[in-house]
Parts: C-alpha cells; structure tokens; sequence
C-alpha cells in the first residue's frame, strides 16, 4: 500500500471509534433519563388507600316450612230417609154435634122511681134560680155601668160649662181694652186667634198670633189689649186653670 492509503485508513479508524464512544454516552443518558421518569411516575400515583366501610348483617333465619295438613275427612252421608205418607181422616168423624146454648136469663124490670119527677122539678129549680141571679147580676153591672157614664157625662159638660164662663171672663176683659174706633173699621166678623201663656196669678208671660182675621190694625189692636189685661182673670175652680189658653176675637161678638 501507498502512504497515502495508509494514512487515510488510520484516520478513518481514529474516526469511527470516537463516533461510537460518543453514541454510547448518548444512550446511556437517555436510559438514565427514561428511569428517572419512569420512577417519578410510580411515585406520583401511588396514594393512600380509601378506607371502606362494610356493615355486616346477620341474615334472617328461612321461614319454617308448613306441614301439609291431612285432607278433610269426608264422612259417609246417611241414607235419605222418607216420611210416611199421612192419613188424613175425614173431618165428618172429627167433628161433634153443637151443644145447645143456654137461654138468656130475664132481666128484672127496674121499678118506677116514685121520686124522680120530686127531683126533677127541684133541679130545674135550682139552675132557674141560678139563671135569675146571673141575669140580676149582668143588670146591675149595666146599671152601674150607664150611671157612672151619666156622672162622668155630667162632670164633663159642668167643666165644659166653667171652662166656658171663665173664658168668657178673659175675652170680656181683653175686649173691653180694644178701642171702638178700631171695631168699626172692620167689614164683617172675621175671626183671629191668639194663643197666650200666663202664670198661675193670671200674669200674661207671651202672646203668639196664630190665625189672623186679615185686618192687620185689629189684629194688633187685640194683642195690645191682651197684654194691658193682665192679670187675667182666675176661674171660680182651681182646677181649671191652665197655662196655654186658645182665645178667640171677632169684632161683633159681645
């Protein structure tokens, strides 16, 4: 061989051999490095086991099996046995002849009450007298009836007549305080009343015109006169007197 090819074979070997070197430093980290991974991994899921729970329970005993019960007994059933057929009898033989009923027995005649008419005329008698007193009763009540009206008729009209009087004394009295003058100029007999209040001494408190005669000047002239009456005059019975009197003028009464 040329020098030439032997220093290029000796390079070349020089060459190869520190590539190969170097490969194997390589793989050698890489393994190292798959490892570490590998055993990080490993590491990393192992964690602590979850504790579980298990509740025993006793199972139940199984039911007691039933015994077959034996079937029923079936007895014989007795023989059917038939009625003898009945004999009727005639009811010709049965019956007996009817015995002959006895004979009512007369009763007694009631003898004749010899004193029932006696009796008689005495109870009519009594409730005659009763009637009769009833009666007498019923008219003395009516009596007494019409004459206590009577009275009380009587009491009323001799009050209806005081009452009368003493109001004839009042209208007499106001009259007498209206003047003359003021009389004729009324045409014709219109009527006014007045209703007036007093004091038990016949003192007049007030004077209220409630329907007026349409003269207006005898209107006012028969107030003035009321109040220049008083006192008005005091009736004759003391039970008469009240406080509201109802008075009546017309010019031509007297």
């Amino acid at each position: 061989m040329s020098a030439a090819s032997s220093a290029f074979s000796l390079g070349f070997g020089e060459r190869y051999e520190h590539a190969l070197g170097r490969s194997f430093v390589l793989a050698a980290v890489v393994h190292l490095a798959l490892g570490a991974v590998m055993f990080l991994g490993v590491r990393w899921q192992i964690h602590q086991a979850e504790t579980v729970v298990v509740e025993l329970v006793e199972a139940l005993p199984p039911p007691p099996l039933e015994t077959p019960k034996p079937p029923p007994k079936v007895e014989p059933r007795p023989p059917e046995v038939k009625p003898e057929p009945r004999i009727v009898k005639p009811d010709i033989a049965l019956r007996e002849k009817p015995k002959p009923k006895p004979k009512p027995e007369a009763k007694p005649k009631p003898k004749p009450d010899v004193n029932f008419e006696k009796r008689l005329r005495e109870q009519v008698a009594i409730e005659q007298k009763a009637l009769d007193e009833q009666r007498r009763e019923r008219e003395l009540r009516e009596l007494l009836a019409r004459q206590q009206a009577e009275a009380a008729r009587q009491q009323a009209a001799a009050r209806d007549r005081a009452l009368a009087a003493w109001t004839d004394k009042i209208r007499a009295k106001i009259r007498s305080n209206i003047p003359t003058s003021v009389l004729e100029e009324v045409s014709g007999n219109p009527e006014a009343v007045f209703d007036v209040v007093q004091l038990s001494t016949g003192d007049v408190i007030s004077v209220r015109m409630r329907k007026s005669s349409g003269h207006n000047r005898y209107d006012e002239a028969v107030e003035r006169a009321i109040l220049k009456s008083s006192p008005l005059p005091r009736p004759d019975q003391p039970n008469l007197f009240d406080r509201q009197l109802e008075l009546r003028f017309r010019p031509l009464d007297k």
